[in-house]
């Protein structure tokens, strides 16, 4: 049984991994591989009683992670509808790369914390196209972007989609990942960022002619309202779980019920025309449902290794043959520059048991900061380097000659910075 699992969840991630080349969506091969996964344990297990029970315990924790997502995207969608990320680019004003460089870079950096690092790169890219004329000019800014949006993720509980699985799995916690990580994700940023800016030096900001047609415009009342509460309310989600011990998705909820009900009000007035592409439920329209899809698949396609305890027979054979946790963590966040960090923290959380590590522990903080930062060492490793790779058309050899060697100094730069924190503070 365990051969015919195994052999199953290497091709479907093959297939995820090399979604481009054989032009497969990774949410339909993360589906089938689930789908799979599941039968055979099911017919080969034979205890179909044992096996709905685990069936059901994955589902329940899929769905947290699932709706917390659903939610997130939603009143992100919801504030650019009323052009509310403004607030932010009306403040950029340099007429300098390198400086405009570092402003981006700590804004994205900043702005991932809060949204989630896939968001902020849309967004920060769309910011550049209306800044910056020359393309050439624009691949380094969103290559900058990818590694700030990476950075950001790493070290806040709803930055990145595997540090809210670590927080809703119990393995950290919003401020002790924040203590934990900061510095060493800071370092990870201002490496790579201290060459780029030798690289830049002199150069001038030319402006972008682009004049695109951007829709309607939201009134300026509108605009601040929407985009204060929407992050007032993902801020707020983690001070939730901390007052009334509920899952971080009911947080989620409870703020997308607010928003919606705000925004009804202020647009109630309005003609339904006129205020459509404004509502929440037109911002469910909207959001990535392809990425939510693969999450639901990945993730009970991993939940099958951890029931037929191949993850936990893994982690034996890994503490046997490399002996050093800090060595295996490191050598999981270089994976991730290869294969999509998601499943690959989803098997850690399996292959380790809370009981053993206990929440805020060394391994957990660690793999946040591998797992989320690792991926922007190749440009197909994360969700921001892939949409970064579709908005602005970078090539995927371009970005390993130019980016992946700074990527790679400053994940390294980091990792040190982590663990000589952990020792003088532990």
């Amino acid at each position: 049984m365990i051969t015919a699992i195994v052999a199953i969840f290497v091709i479907a991630y093959a297939a995820i991994a090399l979604e481009h080349p054989i032009k497969i969506n990774k949410s339909a091969s993360a589906l089938v591989g689930a789908g799979l996964l599941w039968t055979v344990y099911a017919i080969l297990t034979g205890d179909h009683a044992l096996v709905g029970r685990q069936l059901n315990e994955s589902i329940s924790s899929t769905a947290q992670i699932v709706f917390f997502l659903i939610g997130a995207m939603t009143i992100v969608e919801v504030i650019d509808a009323h052009n509310g990320f403004e607030v932010i680019t009306s403040l950029i004003r340099t007429r300098k790369q390198v400086t405009l460089m570092w402003l981006v870079a700590f804004v994205t950096f900043f702005l991932s914390a809060i949204l989630d690092n896939l968001t902020t790169t849309i967004v920060m890219i769309s910011l550049m196209k209306k800044l910056l004329d020359s393309q050439s000019d624009r691949l380094f800014f969103a290559a900058m972007i990818v590694i700030a949006a990476n950075a950001g993720g790493a070290w806040s509980v709803i930055g990145d989609v595997t540090t809210t699985m670590l927080w809703i799995g119990g393995q950290i916690t919003p401020l002790a990942i924040i203590e934990g990580v900061f510095l060493a994700s800071l370092v990870n940023l201002v490496v790579p960022m201290l060459v780029m800016s030798f690289r830049l030096r002199g150069r001038k900001i030319v402006s972008s002619r682009e004049q695109a047609d951007e829709g309607p415009r939201t009134g300026l009342f509108e605009r601040n309202l929407i985009f204060y509460l929407g992050l007032a309310i993902l801020l707020m989600v983690p001070v939730f779980k901390t007052v009334t011990h509920l899952p971080p998705f009911m947080g989620m909820l409870f703020g997308l019920g607010i928003l919606w009900l705000v925004g009804e009000l202020v647009h109630r007035s309005k003609e339904d025309e006129e205020k459509q592409r404004l509502t929440l439920a037109h911002a469910l329209t909207r959001i990535d449902m392809s990425s939510i899809v693969f999450f639901i698949g990945i993730l009970l396609a991993v939940a099958t290794l951890e029931h037929a305890h191949v993850l936990e027979m893994l982690a034996k054979w890994l503490d046997a043959t490399v002996g050093r946790q800090d060595v295996i963590v490191v050598l999981l966040g270089l994976v991730s520059a290869i294969v999509d960090n998601v499943p690959l923290v989803a098997a850690s959380m399996g292959m380790y048991s809370v009981a053993q590590y206990p929440p805020d522990s060394f391994l957990w903080e660690f793999m946040a900061y591998c797992a989320g930062t690792g991926g922007s060492i190749l440009i197909i490793g994360s969700a921001a380097g892939v949409a970064a790779m579709g908005l602005e058309k970078i090539n995927f050899i371009w970005y390993v000659k130019r980016i992946s060697g700074l990527a790679l100094l400053g994940y390294l730069a980091g990792v040190a910075a982590y663990i000589v924190q952990y020792k003088l503070l532990h």
